[in-house]
């Protein structure tokens, strides 16, 4: 299901937000990382350590360990960001939260803005 733009809307273009996903391993995390930041998607991928997600699928309690990662990008790129993130993963319903940034250092912010003002170049994967 994509994204409702409708969430966003009231934000400018321009506003940088934090994406929120994980993936199963950190060579498919790595991966992610990799494309979404050589293709102009975000100015900055985080992987954490893996850590252990506990959720309900499909009526029953699973466990599995899983690679966190956290993007920085602008509100313009989030729903290509979310269509290449759920491109290169095998969950059929990965975890793709997009959080606002209230507030943050401003050379930050700007860094962040020029880094996704180009459009992207998608890589073939």
């Amino acid at each position: 299901m994509p994204l409702t733009q409708d969430a966003l809307s009231s934000f400018s273009p321009d506003a940088v937000v934090l994406v929120l996903s994980n993936a199963p391993d950190e060579l498919l995390a790595k991966r992610i990382a990799h494309y979404v930041v050589e293709e102009g998607l975000v100015a900055c991928a985080n992987l954490g350590a893996p850590s252990l997600s506990m959720y309900m699928w499909q009526g029953e309690l699973e466990g599995a360990t899983e690679v966190p990662l956290q993007f920085k990008t602008t509100v313009r790129r989030v729903e290509a960001l979310i269509q290449r993130i759920t491109s290169l993963h095998p969950y059929e319903v990965p975890e793709v939260l997009v959080v606002p940034v209230v507030a943050g250092l401003g050379s930050y912010i700007k860094w962040v803005q020029d880094e996704t003002a180009a459009p992207p170049v998608l890589k073939k994967s």
